[in-house]
Parts: structure tokens; C-alpha cells; sequence
């Protein structure tokens, strides 16, 4: 029976969380605000469009959704094309491939961010699809979102593993039926003790998963 590999990007391939950290500091400084942790909660977890409505309303902002968000991608510019995979995906998503597993992206990052970032780095071969949150219109805390990657894939949800850096994302995929794989990422480390209660399986680092020297002999 088909199964399906589900991989978020931002902090789960790539190290780039700390990206809109650094965006969402500046945008708030030069408006006289801090960043604080209800701010955080109130972006971190969301597509696009909601984070500019949850900063427009929390900061009492003028500006309009769209222009928030233009400010933001103008904070951001090329960070991208800086960003780095984060240790052991390359390998994995190799090693996955050999293994004949299906795989595919569903993330909450910008297309153009997301797409410059698979290709730059030589990984986007590995992936039959990308499922992009902000197109859907929807978060993925939201089970929703997971059953139409499942559909789109052909698969059943209860045939999929997804691997993520958000307990929110990892609710959402169990809500859909589907195994979660908690990633660490610096950005969510105060969530790690959640993550490893919640999720099926949870990792430092994807080089935990990698064939042994024993276990690579035994398949040639």
C-alpha cells in the first residue's frame, strides 16, 4: 500500500527560522514596539495574510495587510538565498529516495522563498509536490490542510508521516490521522518537552535517521 513523507521547510529542511525572528524585530522597532512572546505566539504558527491581520490588530498598525507584508519582504530580501539545509536532511532525503519512499513538501513559507530555496539547494528532485498553506488559505494546525496533501497525494491519511518543528503543525497532521516526527529547531525550543510527549517519534537531528555502516552493507 502507497505511503507518503510529508516534510516542512522553514525549520524543519532548512535552518531559516531565525530569519523572520530577525524581520519581526526590526518591523517592531522601528514602529517603538517590543517583541514579545504574545507576539510571537501570535505570528509564529500562521500563513502570511493572518500574521499581518494578528500584527495590524495587536499593534494597533494604519497600515494596511498588504503593506505590512511588503515591509516584511522588503526586511527579508535575499536572506534566502543564504539560509542552509539543517544537518542530515540531504543525506536523508537521499536515503529515502533509494528506499523508494514518496515524498513532498507542505509548508507555511512563501512560494517564492520556498521554491529559490529547494532549488538553490539541489533538493527540490526529491519531492513529487509542494502544498503551499497560503494558497490553501489554510494553517496547518489545521487537520484540513493535511487531507488535501493526502488527496492531492493519492494516499490515505493514516498512510503518512509528516516531519515538522511546530507542536501546532504536529496537532494538526494526529488530528488528520497521520504520524508526526517533532524536528528540533532552536526557534521552538521551549516547546521540546510538548514535542516529544506528542509526537511519535522526535529528533535532534535528521542524522539520527541515517543508515548505519552495518545496515548500508546489508542492502547492496
Amino acid at each position: 500500500m502507497e505511503s507518503m513523507l510529508f516534510f516542512d521547510l522553514d525549520g524543519t529542511l532548512i535552518d531559516s527560522n531565525g530569519v523572520w525572528k530577525e524581520v519581526d524585530r526590526a518591523f517592531l522597532a522601528r514602529r517603538g514596539l517590543p517583541y514579545t512572546h504574545a507576539y510571537y505566539e501570535g505570528v509564529a504558527h500562521t500563513i502570511f495574510p493572518l500574521a499581518a491581520q494578528f500584527t495590524k490588530d495587536y499593534c494597533g498598525l494604519s497600515e494596511s495587510c498588504e503593506e505590512i507584508m511588503a515591509e516584511w519582504l522588503d526586511l527579508a530580501k535575499d536572506t534566502y538565498s543564504h539560509v542552509p539545509l539543517k544537518p542530515g536532511v540531504r543525506a536523508y532525503l537521499k536515503q529515502c529516495r533509494a528506499e523508494g519512499r514518496r515524498m513532498a513538501v507542505v509548508t507555511s513559507a512563501l512560494p517564492v522563498h520556498c521554491r529559490a530555496s529547494l532549488e538553490r539547494l539541489d533538493i527540490a528532485k526529491y519531492f513529487e509536490r509542494v502544498t503551499f498553506a497560503q494558497e490553501l488559505g489554510l494553517e496547518k494546525k489545521a487537520p484540513e490542510i493535511w487531507l488535501e496533501a493526502a488527496r492531492l497525494a493519492g494516499v490515505a491519511p493514516e498512510r503518512c508521516t509528516i516531519f515538522d518543528d511546530s507542536i501546532a503543525a504536529c496537532r494538526g497532521a494526529r488530528a488528520a490521522h497521520m504520524r508526526v516526527v517533532g524536528v528540533y529547531d532552536a526557534f521552538f525550543a521551549h516547546d521540546e518537552d510538548q514535542m516529544r510527549q506528542f509526537c511519535d517519534v522526535y529528533i535532534q537531528s535528521f542524522e539520527e535517521l541515517l543508515w548505519t555502516p552495518e545496515q548500508k552493507e546489508r542492502r547492496k
